[in-house]
This record gives structure tokens, sequence and C-alpha cells, in this order.
């Protein structure tokens, strides 16, 4: 698999909380997206060759939403960037690793995405994304 780093994810109750603690230490938003497959709304922060990204729920359902419920605020994931997400979805299940969907899923910016299980990783939920 060709990989680098694409992101890290912080759930955070509010955009508008959240990214004030980033704001004192001289990041910007450069953007923020809703992702409505994914039930949460997302802002961007550029460090360095990666990026933060805050994650909101908009809904009492939405993964976000069940983390914070469970585990509060705080990291989220850790996001793998792939060349080809199928070959990458595929070489990981054959190898015994459980993914969170069968498919590749909407993401923000347009990306195609897949979750690995936390179970699976060491205890860390990894999102594979594939730009378009």
């Amino acid at each position: 698999m060709d990989t680098s780093i694409d992101h890290i994810g912080i759930a955070i109750q509010s955009l508008e909380e959240g990214k004030a603690f980033y704001e004192a230490l001289g990041l910007e938003i450069e953007g923020i997206e809703e992702v409505p497959e994914q039930k949460v709304r997302v802002g961007f922060l550029p460090v360095g060759d990666t990026r933060l990204e805050l994650l909101e729920a908009t809904s009492e359902d939405s993964p976000i939403a069940r983390h914070l419920e469970k585990r509060g605020p705080g990291l989220h994931h850790l996001c793998f960037e792939v060349k080809d997400i199928e070959a990458s979805m595929e070489k990981l299940r054959s190898s015994g690793y459980r993914l969170l969907s069968e498919e590749p899923q909407p993401g923000a910016h347009g990306c195609r995405v897949c979750f690995v299980h936390p179970k699976s990783s060491a205890g860390v939920l990894i999102e594979l994304s594939q730009k378009r």
C-alpha cells in the first residue's frame, strides 16, 4: 500500500468552541464542510504537511455523537491517504482485519473513505481515504 498521513480526526462538541484552542496556537480553519452521509460537520486546520480535522456531530445518532457520549471529546481517528482504496481494503480484509464497511463511503472533500475497526488496529480507529 502506498500511504501517507492525511489527517488526524478530533471529536469535539462544537466547532465554534473547539477551534478556539487551535486558533490560540496560531492555526486557522481553512474550511468547514458538512458530510451528510457521516452526519458530521468538519473543520480543517492545516499543520505542516497534514491537517487536523475537527469533528462535530450533526445528529444524535452519528458516529461522532456516540463517540462523544462514550469517551468525551478528543482523538477520534488517524487517517491515511491511499492511492487505491479498493485494493487497500481487500489487502486488509484478506489479512483478517475488520473493516467497518464493505464498500468505500463518501467523505469530506469528495474523498472515498473506509474505517478499520479499532480492535483490528491496536485500539486506534483508522480511516483510509482516496482522493477523487
